[in-house]
């Protein structure tokens, strides 16, 4: 059985661009891949070309170079539409019909299969059955949200496609929609999910691009971009600390700085590496794992702080 890694990746760009003009750029020259079955997290500030991408991958807008393949087929393609689910920027529903009207309305057009039985699994899977029958006017906007979802989920696609989803809800309602994108994002079906939230994105993504002024700055793994675990050490003395440390087999480096201890080795030595500091004489005050934010590793990618 082919792995994921193996397999043609549901989404792949080559050198996408978007010029506006001869001075705005929105997307430049982007490699992108994302495989099946996997929640990928798109990152990046407010304006930095995320859903400008996403537009061109539903073929809404025309690149201005460059080439991209959404489930093999071309972007806005009926072999690529078919099997692709999205919600890009606010959905739109009709105010005073409830949400299980609106979605029946949705499932008619897109010509859905059995869409009574479909908008009830929908409905069911964003966690709305019980408030179905309320119009959509008296929704709050969490529950708008997945309304939202809920619709693209009706042709039950293979690719989802969501934007920002988490924009302007409360804690709750992210909580919610964490929940949910994690929920729908299991077995084969894959999630390209844009954020300009870096704890969102390590929460719920297991692969990530991380996006600035429409080039791709890095992709892959939350583990690979946060790159190796280590541990934070004080004690005394210090500079004989720092001796006995870089002594110790499989740690690979050892930093002073701020008057602690920095070293990249697996953080669950912790014990193993406390012993042998208190079996060489050293006071230990402090010793807990660390490891680089995805927040830390995007900073250090764009040399900005995060827009919100």
């Amino acid at each position: 059985m082919e792995s994921a890694e193996e397999r043609p990746p549901l989404v792949e760009t080559r050198g996408l661009t978007k010029r506006y003009s001869s001075r705005i750029t929105a997307v430049d020259d982007l490699y992108l891949s994302v495989r099946r079955g996997e929640v990928y997290g798109f990152l990046g500030p407010n304006g930095a070309g995320k859903t400008t991408t996403l537009r061109m991958l539903l073929g809404l807008i025309r690149p201005t170079s460059g080439s991209a393949t959404v489930m093999g087929a071309p972007p806005g393609s009926p072999q690529s539409l078919d099997r692709v689910g999205s919600v890009v920027e606010s959905p739109a529903f009709y105010p005073y019909l409830s949400g299980r009207d609106n979605l029946d309305v949705v499932a008619r057009l897109c010509g859905v299969e059995n869409p009574k039985k479909r908008v009830e699994k929908a409905l069911e899977q964003v966690g709305l059955s019980g408030r179905a029958s309320d119009k959509y006017k008296k929704y709050s906007l969490g529950m708008k949200q997945r309304l939202g979802v809920a619709a693209a989920l009706l042709k039950d696609p293979e690719l989802l496609i969501l934007d920002e989803p988490t924009n302007g809800l409360d804690p709750k309602g992210m909580a919610e929609m964490r929940d949910l994108i994690k929920q729908v994002g299991q077995g084969e079906r894959t999630v390209l999910l844009s954020s300009h939230l870096m704890s969102e994105v390590e929460q719920v993504c297991s692969r990530v691009g991380i996006i600035r002024k429409g080039r791709l700055r890095a992709e892959g793994s939350v583990a690979e971009l946060r790159g190796k675990g280590g541990l934070y050490v004080k004690a005394e003395p210090l500079e004989e600390a720092a001796r006995v440390l870089r002594s110790i087999e499989g740690v690979e480096s050892v930093e002073i700085k701020d008057g602690a201890i920095h070293l990249i080795t697996n953080p669950e030595r912790a014990s193993e590496i406390s012993a042998k500091l208190f079996a060489s004489g050293i006071s230990v005050s402090e010793l807990k794992a660390e490891q680089r934010s995805l927040e830390e590793v995007f900073l250090e990618l764009t040399g900005e702080e995060e827009e919100v």
